[in-house]
Parts: C-alpha cells; sequence; structure tokens
C-alpha cells in the first residue's frame, strides 16, 4: 500500500524520515467501516444476500411518499400518476390497462415488467392495491419507536402502501443487482376497498404469468393465506303501506317493523367456525310522522364451505319473509356473490415456493385461512393461482393503522427471496 503520509527529505548530512500526523478521526472512521461490515456479515447470515441488496431507507422514503398521496378507491389519479413514473424511472416496462373506464374510476390498474434475463424461469408477479378505505388528505406521518403512525385524522394508508412499497424496493433492487431471475410483474390494481373491482377488471391472465403473489394482508410476515372463503351479499327490500303516524296509524303497514321482526329471528355473527353473517346497514321511513312503507336492510355471508353459505343465506331470507308476512308486508331480495372462494393445496408450486423462502428467512411459513376477501380471489377466479402474503400493517381500517420499519424490511426480503426462489425453481 502506498503510503503518501510518510515524506523523506534527503540532506547532505543524513536522511531524515516525518513521522505522520495521527488523526483520531481516522480511529473512528475505522471502527465505524468495522461496525457496518460485521452489521451486513450478520445480515447474509440470517436472510442471505438479499440483506445486502435492498436500499432500506429508499424503501422507507417510498412507503411514505405513496401514503401522502390521497387515493380513495374510483379516485387513484395522481398516487398512480406518481407511481408509474417511479416504475419506469427504475426502468421497468409500465402501462396501464382500461379499468377505470369499465368500473366508473379516474385511474386504471398499473402492470410494471421487469423482463428476465434468464430462460426457463417461472413468470411470476408480485400484487398490491392503490387504493385506501378513507381518504388521507392532509395525512401528517409520524415515526415512534421505528413504527409509523398517522399523526393527523386520517387513517396511515398502511393499507396498502405497505404492500406495495415492499415489492418495488424487491424488483427495485433484484434489477441493479444484476442476478439471474425470471421475467417478473408488478400488478398494482385500483379499487380494491369496494369490492375488488380493479382486480375483478384486469385480464392478468393474459400476461403470461404462471403465478402470485398479493401482498395485503396482516401480520406476521412469512405466513401465506392459502385458502378463502366465498363472500355473498343479500339486500332485503321490505315494502309496506304508507299512513299518517297519528292520524290513521292502522292503515298503514310499517316496514321497518316488519324488517326488525326478522333481524329479531335471524342468526348473525359467528355462525360456526368458518362461517359468519352481518346486517350492516338499514335505511327505512321518510319522517317521523309517517308510517314507513319501504325499509332496506344490507346483509352479508361468508364460509369456507359453499353449503354452509348457501343454508345461511336461505335462512336470511327465510327470516325476513317470516317477518313480512306476521305484519302484511312483502319482501323482495337483490343477492351476489361477492367472490368465489379458493383453496390452493400445499403442493402447488405458487405455496412451495412461498414456503421455502419464508423458512431461508427464518420465518414460519406458516399456511393460513380467512374470510376476508383480496384481489387474489379475483386472480385465482380468472384461472392465475395466487395466494396471500402477510405484511405488517396492523389496525387497518382505523387511525391507529401502524406499520414498523422492520416489517417492511422483512417483506421486501421476502419479495427478493420470491424472486430468486422462482428463478432457481
Amino acid at each position: 500500500m502506498h503510503d503518501d503520509a510518510t515524506v523523506r527529505r534527503a540532506t547532505r548530512h543524513r536522511k531524515e524520515t516525518r513521522r505522520p500526523h495521527h488523526d483520531p478521526f481516522d480511529d473512528r472512521l475505522a471502527a465505524v467501516l468495522k461496525i457496518f461490515t460485521f452489521r451486513h456479515l450478520l445480515l447474509s447470515i440470517f436472510y442471505g444476500r438479499n440483506a445486502l441488496l435492498m436500499n432500506e431507507q429508499r424503501l422507507f422514503d417510498l412507503f411514505c411518499n405513496l401514503c401522502l398521496i390521497n387515493a380513495p378507491a374510483l379516485q387513484e389519479r395522481e398516487v398512480v400518476e406518481w407511481g408509474k413514473a417511479y416504475l419506469e424511472r427504475i426502468g421497468l416496462e409500465v402501462w396501464e390497462d382500461d379499468a377505470g373506464s369499465k368500473i366508473g374510476g379516474n385511474a386504471n390498474n398499473v402492470i410494471a415488467k421487469l423482463p428476465g434475463n434468464q430462460t426457463g424461469a417461472p413468470a411470476i408477479f408480485l400484487s398490491a392495491h392503490w387504493d385506501t378505505v378513507e381518504p388521507t388528505a392532509g395525512l401528517e406521518i409520524e415515526e415512534r419507536d421505528g413504527v409509523y403512525y398517522s399523526k393527523s385524522d386520517t387513517i396511515l394508508g398502511a393499507d396498502d402502501k405497505a404492500g406495495m412499497a415492499p415489492a418495488i424496493e424487491a424488483v427495485h433492487s433484484i434489477l441493479e443487482s444484476g442476478e439471474p431471475h425470471g421475467d417478473v410483474y408488478l400488478v398494482f390494481c385500483v379499487a380494491e376497498e369496494i369490492g375488488l373491482k380493479g382486480a375483478f377488471a384486469c385480464e392478468i391472465q393474459d400476461l403470461g404469468v404462471d403465478f402470485g403473489y398479493v401482498f395485503d394482508t396482516g401480520p406476521p410476515v412469512g405466513t401465506f393465506v392459502t385458502k378463502v372463503g366465498t363472500h355473498d351479499r343479500l339486500n332485503a327490500r321490505v315494502i309496506g303501506r304508507p299512513a299518517h303516524a297519528g292520524k290513521h296509524p292502522e292503515e298503514g303497514i310499517n316496514a321497518i317493523q316488519a324488517a326488525a321482526k326478522g333481524l329479531a329471528e335471524m342468526r348473525l355473527g359467528r355462525i360456526d367456525e368458518e362461517t359468519t353473517a352481518n346486517a350492516g346497514l338499514i335505511h327505512g321511513g321518510t319522517g317521523v310522522n309517517v308510517v314507513p312503507a319501504e325499509c332496506t336492510v344490507r346483509c352479508e355471508a361468508r364460509s369456507l364451505s359453499n353449503e354452509k353459505l348457501d343454508a345461511q343465506i336461505s335462512h336470511m331470507r327465510e327470516c325476513f319473509e317470516k317477518g313480512a308476512a306476521e305484519l302484511g308486508a312483502r319482501v323482495e331480495f337483490e343477492y351476489v356473490r361477492a367472490y368465489e372462494g379458493y383453496h390452493i393445496p400445499e403442493t402447488e408450486p405458487v405455496v412451495k415456493l412461498a414456503v421455502e423462502a419464508a423458512k431461508k428467512l427464518g420465518y414460519s411459513g406458516e399456511l393460513r385461512w380467512t374470510l376476508g376477501g383480496s384481489d387474489a380471489n379475483a386472480f385465482n377466479a380468472k384461472g392465475v393461482p395466487t395466494i396471500v402474503c402477510g405484511t405488517g400493517m396492523k389496525e387497518i381500517h382505523t387511525h391507529d393503522e401502524h406499520v414498523s420499519k422492520e416489517d417492511l424490511v422483512g417483506l421486501t426480503r421476502l419479495a427478493i427471496e420470491l424472486i430468486r426462489s422462482a428463478a432457481n425453481a
């Protein structure tokens, strides 16, 4: 090693060597570098090579920037434009579909592609959604003890930016590393919170992907939802007869009372371990001095068993019909299957790859079931095997929503390992 700090000067009588000046800063810098190197050595041991790939600060900045853009369902244009520019800037092929025009929104689903640099690997996709369940205008983000919260009167919007940011950072990191990978797609949908509308409008089956992962369920990271129940909606419109409530009440048929009689006999809440039912909204009447002629009750039921679900819906209809008949009212129904459930066996490649990737990083790889839907329901219905990956978002759909930096990093590492494992499949 050449040392410029040592200067030799020759004189006629002797050779003099000047001792280099010792700067304490050099010792401090060396110590910091040793700690930094040791830390990354530990990370590489515990988490594999992806510990050295990702840029944590870039991940945190991306998450916060995504959350700060207001994006209620059907109004996602601003965040979509920002996100598209980001994806293009990091070097991905980016395009929109035409979902917005199909569902009445101002933005479309966004697809970004990282072309593979090796042949024979399955094409996979990572997915999240742009929209939030409530507006986040005026959001201020606060970090406390390594956890992000909303400091304002809005939700944080971690659902689903805590899934989107890790997916993007993982692809960005793989791209920068230059390591082998197959085709990887990012599929970011609109209007998930109002019935998976963007995903149902997405022609994901035309992308040529083999399978994929939706980053949109609660903790812990490293667990996967492979079984989801079917979800039905039932609206009951009870029709009575109006009358003046003070002068001629006996001439009326109270539709609200008829609906209430039906609800009083109805089994609601947790029906059994795998079935639930709820009456969530009720509207009726035109004034306190008028016997209400109509009352509408909006209900739902969910189950892992379609037989149990059909039985519960039949029971709810019978209760409304009986309550209406007691008072001489009648009832009309609107029924819709919101989405079909799915069950992907653990022997399927999409599951095996995920579990192996999780266990490589020290996660459990546990397989779970839920009655809550996600865009994975739509993708599976279109014939593309998809499971849901646990994220770190907690207390979602509330003003206490939060996510830790540790879980954002953990999910990013898992996403990197999914891409790497697919390349080696």
